[in-house]
């Protein structure tokens, strides 16, 4: 195995003749190991580090040039944009995947389905018990990841403010902000209290996953690969490599393979993502 954990390889960079340094989202970091791992083995020259950090750490780390490939569950901000123009460094965007974030509580729960209007309510403070949402008379405990997660900013955008660019909806003060797909689920298993959410691919087959509906009298839907691909879950965004510039080289002939390899979509899909189906020019 060419990769076992976020920053080792088999062979260091002294031995590879190309070395690519890949950082950023949590969200993506299993999909970005698994696939620097299958690129490793049948290209041996190559060596592949990957960490996690968060989607805004991979991309300070792009405009500071210090990671050939950023990982982004969101796309690259204004503000972010700007501060690598400013410092010299064009930002490529490629869209490598598609994830559904999935709305999760504890099994015990007897709340099985939202409309995205009672989920940004629940966030927001409007909603403070499940006996509001046809549950049981208990308190709601709200989880999130944290303020530097794309999954995060992406939550905040699309469910709390609705896609509304003029919203300034946030969470409510009391919404426990946790650093990792893994504490959120720890806690919902812990707590038949707690809401929270999750890409897809990381939610555990012992919690419940909430059917989501646009709005009330709407259908409700689960998260799937079926239902991104149709469009008809509401909660599924892109997910996103930067390069500073067109990458060149191993960057570059690494990316194709992402991009364009059936083994690479294979892979996401495996990892409970949603594969791109891009075709080569």
């Amino acid at each position: 195995m060419a990769c076992s954990g976020p920053s080792q390889q088999e062979e260091s960079p002294s031995q590879a003749s190309a070395y690519i340094e890949n950082k950023g989202s949590d969200t993506m970091v299993n999909l970005a190991l698994a696939w620097a791992e299958a690129y490793q083995a049948v290209h041996p020259e190559v060596s592949i580090s990957v960490t996690g950090g968060g989607s805004g750490t991979g991309i300070a780390a792009l405009i500071n040039g210090t990671v050939d490939i950023a990982n982004a569950s969101r796309q690259i901000k204004d503000e972010e944009m700007a501060a690598a123009e400013a410092n010299g460094v064009e930002p490529v965007e490629f869209v490598v995947a598609r994830d559904a974030i999935a709305i999760i509580v504890h099994p015990d729960n007897p709340v099985s389905q939202l409309t995205l209007q009672q989920i940004s309510d629940i966030y927001t403070g409007v909603i403070n018990n499940w006996a509001e949402v046809g549950g049981e008379d208990r308190p709601i405990v709200r989880l999130s990841r944290e303020t530097n997660s794309g999954t995060h900013v992406y939550f905040l955008e699309t469910v709390i403010r609705l896609g509304d660019k003029e919203s300034d909806l946030l969470f409510s003060m009391d919404t426990l902000l946790l650093p990792s797909s893994e504490g959120i689920i720890n806690e919902i298993r812990q707590n038949p209290n707690a809401i929270g959410y999750d890409g897809l691919g990381y939610v555990p087959r012992d919690l419940k996953v909430i059917a989501v509906a646009r709005q009330e009298g709407g259908r409700y839907v689960r998260p799937s690969i079926a239902s991104v691909n149709d469009g008809s879950y509401p909660i599924a965004r892109d997910l996103y490599m930067y390069t500073a510039g067109e990458p060149q080289g191993a960057v570059r002939e690494y990316l194709d393979w992402i991009l364009y390899s059936p083994e690479a979509h294979d892979i996401v899909a495996e990892l409970g993502f949603v594969p791109i189906l891009h075709y080569n020019p």
